[in-house]
């Protein structure tokens, strides 16, 4: 048996997002009193303490600089009453941090303030200067809290990362340098120029997760260090020490048959093929064909055929999800293209959830495997 230890418990997480309008500001603080006192009663908060992950809009720069950094106006008197909690509770300050939404957001930002090499724009601030926009965005939590009244609160970064797929900056080439800047910059033992000492930081996420919402974007599934089967996508040293070293995969995964649904190019009607193209992306995962992503350069027929394919192994290779009112075929020639991979879905470890779609004039019974990947 494998021992574990709990060392936080999360309320929810970024309850606060201003996408949300507000669903959440009532709910959220007494929640998290709860927790505590639950926590408390049972005598296990000297070594558990409760949280809420935020997200770092949250608090906000009128200018950008880290000094100018206010908890967001619509949010500030819950946020100051939770602080305020939390510093008589000797409870941290979660916020996720994330460089690639700023490149994401805004397509004026300078790209290389996103990562930790030194080599773009260096922002003085009070004495201070900045050269990535973790550290900025960082010690403008930092200056916040201070605004607040508080200034010895732990902070805790419980999630950072960069996506590798559904966006030109989502890539694993651009994942990779952002990790080795941040895996180097831990392994110092060095913070921000606010707080120099030894940050606390968790990564996001282990595995892609391929039912997660795309509201946020289409890159919300390419998370992982690894793919959705355990294949590491990128050289990654978590030691720091900058060795060209690949994570180790996952051992003794199983998949099914190798096979892939592609097109019936003797069958397939171009010109009516659309309601089923958009049928196969709904119901299966199409993100890695937009501009700029892994498999963006396929021409018609193979964007087809990655659609068809991600539906029929999504459910289970159930034969009669390569059909497409006879549009589709099954092959045993591996359908991937250069970087492009038809992926072939692994066995899950979970019971099989049966779901009927109905289509034109066919019914799909698909397998939906459930907790195929893990949330971080």
């Amino acid at each position: 048996m494998i021992a574990m230890l709990y060392r936080y418990v999360a309320v929810g997480n970024e309850p606060f997002l201003s996408a949300y309008n507000g669903s959440y500001l009532k709910t959220t603080f007494p929640a998290l009193k709860n927790i505590h006192r639950a926590l408390k009663e049972a005598g296990h908060t000297d070594v558990m303490k409760a949280t809420i992950p935020q997200n770092a809009e949250v608090y906000q720069s009128a200018n950008d600089k880290p000094s100018e950094g206010d908890f967001r106006s619509d949010v500030k008197q819950i946020m100051l009453d939770i602080v305020k909690f939390f510093h008589d509770n000797d409870l941290p300050f979660t916020v996720n941090i994330y460089p690639f939404l700023s490149l994401y957001l805004n397509q004026h930002f300078p790209v290389e303030y996103a990562f930790f090499d030194g080599n773009g724009q260096t922002i003085p601030d009070n004495g201070k200067n900045y050269d990535n926009v973790f550290d900025a965005n960082y010690d403008t939590l930092v200056y916040a809290l201070n605004k607040a009244g508080i200034k010895d609160m732990k902070i805790i970064v419980g999630e950072v990362g960069w996506p590798t797929d559904g966006h030109k900056y989502a890539t694993p080439k651009l994942a990779e340098k952002f990790y080795a800047g941040l895996m180097k910059r831990l392994a110092k033992d060095v913070g921000t120029p606010l707080r120099p000492e030894k940050l606390e930081v968790y990564l996001f996420g282990l595995l892609d997760e391929d039912m997660k919402s795309i509201l946020p974007g289409p890159f919300e599934r390419h998370w992982g260090i690894f793919r959705y089967d355990g294949t590491p996508k990128f050289m990654l040293d978590f030691t720091g020490q900058g060795r060209k070293i690949v994570p180790v995969a996952a051992k003794g995964v199983q998949y099914l048959d190798k096979q892939w649904c592609v097109v019936n190019k003797d069958t397939i009607n171009l010109d009516e093929v659309g309601p089923d193209l958009d049928y196969a992306c709904y119901h299966g995962d199409c993100t890695a064909m937009l501009y700029g992503s892994t498999c963006s350069n396929l021409d018609k027929i193979q964007n087809i055929s990655y659609a068809f394919n991600m539906f029929f192994q999504i459910q289970g290779q159930d034969v009669r999800a390569c059909d497409f009112r006879g549009s589709a075929m099954i092959t045993k020639n591996n359908a991937s293209v250069g970087s492009c991979l038809f992926p072939i879905q692994i066995v899950s470890g979970s019971d099989d959830f049966r779901i009927s779609f109905v289509f034109g004039r066919f019914i799909v019974a698909g397998l939906i495997l459930l907790g195929l990947v893990t949330a971080i």
